[in-house]
């Protein structure tokens, strides 16, 4: 089952429970990706994103509550922080299990020896090969720090 697929049966799943919370979530989902839908038929794609890009909406979702709960805390809104944090595990659902810090080590590794990355100037091909393998499965905020020490050992 594709990941659009898996929405839609989880949608259809919560309205049959009446979860009003995380149908709701699944129904951001929904209009994201259906957003990003209607842009890629304006720039003359017919059949819509891709699971990767759908991926990559989903990882940035995550990011976003992150950011808005911990703004909502400082704010001393803890109720809204709450709501923020309780979409998080609704929206991981549909990403792909994390890998570990060793199996990211290994990752970036292999990464640098494909792309032959002797220096910093390589770093945008080396993210580029990671963001194309590991989307929604490693945090690339965490990741660029890394591979650019290595490709400054390397260099």
């Amino acid at each position: 089952m594709d990941l659009r697929e898996r929405i839609t049966a989880a949608t259809k799943q919560a309205m049959k429970d009446k979860a009003s919370e995380r149908l709701s979530t699944l129904r951001l989902i929904s209009a994201a990706v259906k957003d990003r839908d209607i842009a890629a038929r304006a720039e003359g794609n017919d059949s819509g994103v891709e699971d990767t890009e759908l991926l990559s909406i989903l990882a940035k979702m995550v990011k976003q509550r992150r950011e808005s709960a911990r703004t909502y805390e400082e704010g001393g809104r803890l109720d809204l922080a709450e709501a923020e944090l309780a979409e998080i595990p609704v929206i991981e659902e549909f990403l792909p299990k994390p890998l570990s810090n060793e199996d990211v080590s290994k990752a970036v590794d292999a990464a640098v020896k494909e792309v032959g990355a002797s220096s910093i100037r390589d770093m945008g091909r080396v993210m580029g090969v990671l963001k194309t393998r590991y989307q929604g499965r490693m945090d690339f905020g965490a990741v660029g720090p890394m591979v650019k020490d290595r490709l400054a050992a390397a260099g």
